[in-house]
This record gives C-alpha cells, sequence and structure tokens, in this order.
C-alpha cells in the first residue's frame, strides 16, 4: 500500500514527533548521514540543535500530511525546500546518501514495529521527500542566492536596528514573504528576515531586525553591522498576503513583527482604493515603536490606513534617551496600554476582516487564541510559521 497505508505512515509519523521524544532519533540520523557522507557535514553550522529541530517539525508536518491524504501543500512545501537547499551548496549526490541515512534511522529506531508495510511506506515516504527535493532543485535555473553590500545601519533602540543594502542583482518576491540571510559574522548560519519594503528593481532592500536574548545571529546584526559588510540572501518564502477584493483589513504587529505588514502597506500605496486597513504596532515601551514616524506619513497620505500605537508600559525606561524618539506629530490614534491580545480584543473578534498577525511567537499564539476566544472564525486569521 505504501504511501496509501495511513496505519504505517502513523507509526513514521509518531516516531518523528517532537512532542514524543524523537530528538534521538533525528540525532542519529545526522550522525548517520555524516558518517556516511562526511562532505554533508560541511553543509551546517557546528551547533545543529535548531537544524535538528526544524528537521524534526518538517519531517513530522509532511507525515501527518500524507496520513491525512493530503499531498498538494506537501509537495509544494517539499518542491520549495529543494529549491532553498541549493544556497548551501547541497549536491545529487547529497540527496542520495541523506536518503539512505534516514531510511536505515527509521529502520532502526523502529525495529520492533517494523513490518512489511511500515517498510514499504517509509521507503516510498522517504523516496517521495528527497525525490521532490532533488526534482525541483535540479530543475531550478536561477541562481541559488543573492549577495549585496550594508549601505546603511541605523540603531532604533535598544535591540533593534535598521539595515539597508543594495543587492547586486534584484531580488523579486511577494510583500509579506521572507528570506533568509547568512552574516559575515556567522557563516552557514541562515537567519529569517522579512523585508520591510516591496521589491525593488534597483535592488535595494531593508530589514528590521530585533536582538532576541540567546540568539547568535540577531545579535550579531544589531551590534555589530557595519556599512560595506556583505550579506547573502536566499530565495523568498511564506504567503502573507492582502486580497483587495476581500473585504477590511486587521494588521497586528509585535515590534519587528511590523516589517512584512509594512511593505504590505505600501505595496498598497500603488492603489487609488483599497480596503480599509487598521493597524495595531505594539512594543513593550512606548519608545519600542520605533517606526511610528513613517507609519504617520502613510496614515496621513492615505486615509484607507488607520495605525494605533499600543505598549505594555505607559512610560519610557531610562534608556530610551539615547536613541531617536520614535514620538509621531498629532494625527495617529492615542496610544493604548496593555499586550496586543488584549487591545485588540478591547474592539470585538474582528470577524469580519482579513487578519494578518506578525511577530515573535508568543505574541502572535497569545493574539490568535484570544481572537478565536473572541469569536473570530480561525481560518480568516494569516500568520508565517511558528517555531517552537
Amino acid at each position: 500500500m505504501g504511501l496509501d497505508d495511513r496505519d504505517a505512515m502513523q507509526v513514521l509519523r509518531d516516531a518523528v514527533d517532537p512532542a514524543r521524544s524523537a530528538d534521538g532519533l533525528i540525532r542519529d540520523f545526522y550522525i548517520h548521514w555524516f558518517t556516511i557522507d562526511t562532505s554533508a557535514r560541511d553543509l551546517f553550522p557546528p551547533d545543529m540543535h535548531t537544524q535538528r529541530r526544524r528537521f524534526a517539525h518538517a519531517v513530522h508536518w509532511v507525515f501527518g500530511e500524507l496520513v491525512a491524504q493530503r499531498a498538494h501543500e506537501p509537495v509544494a512545501f517539499l518542491a520549495q525546500l529543494g529549491r532553498d537547499h541549493r544556497k548551501y551548496g547541497v549536491t545529487q549526490r547529497h540527496y542520495d546518501t541523506m536518503q539512505s541515512a534516514l531510511y536505515t534511522t527509521l529502520r532502526t529506531h523502529l525495529a520492533d514495529r517494523w513490518t512489511d508495510r511500515v517498510a514499504e511506506a517509509a521507503h516510498d515516504a522517504v523516496a517521495l521527500m528527497v525525490g521532490l527535493m532533488r526534482g525541483a532543485a535540479d530543475a531550478e535555473q536561477g541562481p541559488a542566492y543573492c549577495d549585496g553590500t550594508v549601505i546603511e545601519h541605523m540603531r532604533v533602540t535598544r535591540d533593534v536596528s535598521v539595515v539597508r543594502l543594495q543587492l547586486d542583482r534584484p531580488l523579486f518576491y511577494h510583500p509579506g514573504q521572507y528570506v533568509t540571510v547568512q552574516v559575515p559574522q556567522w557563516p552557514r548560519r541562515w537567519r529569517y528576515l522579512s523585508p520591510s519594503i516591496p521589491a525593488d528593481r534597483g535592488g535595494g532592500i531593508e530589514f528590521h531586525i530585533r536582538s532576541v536574548t540567546g540568539g547568535m545571529v540577531s545579535t550579531a546584526i544589531v551590534n555589530e553591522t557595519a556599512v560595506g559588510d556583505r550579506w547573502r540572501i536566499s530565495s523568498p518564502h511564506g504567503g502573507l498576503h492582502v486580497d483587495r477584493g476581500a473585504g477590511d483589513v486587521l494588521m497586528i504587529a509585535g515590534s519587528t513583527g511590523l516589517a512584512p505588514l509594512r511593505a504590505l502597506i505600501m505595496d498598497l500605496c500603488r492603489w487609488g482604493a483599497n480596503p480599509r486597513v487598521h493597524l495595531f504596532f505594539g512594543g513593550r515601551f512606548p519608545c519600542d515603536l520605533y517606526d511610528l514616524p513613517t507609519l504617520w506619513q502613510v496614515a496621513a497620505h492615505n486615509p484607507w490606513l488607520s495605525v494605533t500605537p499600543v505598549s505594555e508600559f505607559s512610560v519610557d525606561p531610562p534608556w530610551a534617551g539615547d536613541y531617536p524618539d520614535p514620538t509621531p506629530p498629532r494625527g495617529l490614534h492615542v496610544r493604548q496600554t496593555g499586550t496586543l491580545a488584549e487591545v485588540v480584543t478591547r474592539y470585538g473578534n474582528w470577524g469580519d476582516r482579513q487578519i494578518l498577525i506578525c511577530g515573535n511567537p508568543s505574541m502572535v499564539r497569545a493574539t490568535k487564541e484570544a481572537l478565536i476566544a473572541k469569536g473570530t472564525p480561525p481560518e480568516r486569521i494569516q500568520h508565517d510559521p511558528l517555531e517552537s
């Protein structure tokens, strides 16, 4: 039965379930792969913890979709993964050894449940995953990445920087998408960032980066980026979007989660008529609302846009005076105090809107749960994939 055997696919899905302590299986997979193909080790950073976690979540999700007999999204996901992996220097040989290592590791860890049906399902599932990635990578004719030079670095708060680059060639992406970025301070460590402006035919691009506690790459970007640094940027991902014909829009941005929503808003400025867009932009302190002056300028010239600033605390900390004052001129809505989840739901459930939420995973989860508890249909809420 192979891919059609739901019971066998369920066994495979459970084996790689992060919630069921699949760490050992995933660790052994990488150990086995690097043993039979030492060149594969050079594709990854020295610290494999994040890579193992991401791989476990991806494989678990694909197996789950196969259990549910849903093929469209896994096919698209794996094809994109294959195209994106070209930036690491993955070759056809790496796919061969990866397929062998993953199948062997599943067989070893499932020895007590390894029936002929599970073996057939594992063979077909692994062949499908690797084959789709390999085929998409082989078919892609465009460059695997593009490089760019930092032309401006602005420290706008204690932990947020705005970085502008001039790319060697234009990078085309849809507003709301994100890319992976490699910086010179941390080779082979790629970090997800969302451009804060629509794609520029001249090759300009801008990112808003927040230094995350324990985050080596984000901390290096905020503290160490210098004009002249060379960055490497991969192909775009993600599907955040605004359907101009589907009614009014609610946007909720926490800190640098503003970036993809800002790109969408700026793209909407190309049109004379738009749905109404209400943006809640939140931070911990009032000084964290670093881009309010720009939002004020956009709202002042586009009556379809309204902006509500939100901060958890009503006064700034002492260090705020060391950074630019983000207080805009009069004209924006009065700043609200509280978490984004609290403030947004004070106004109701927004169930008639297209809803886009961007920010750190805990904020996105809390805000989404609060909206759903108020009665918002979950299918109306968009956000990028959340890492645990």
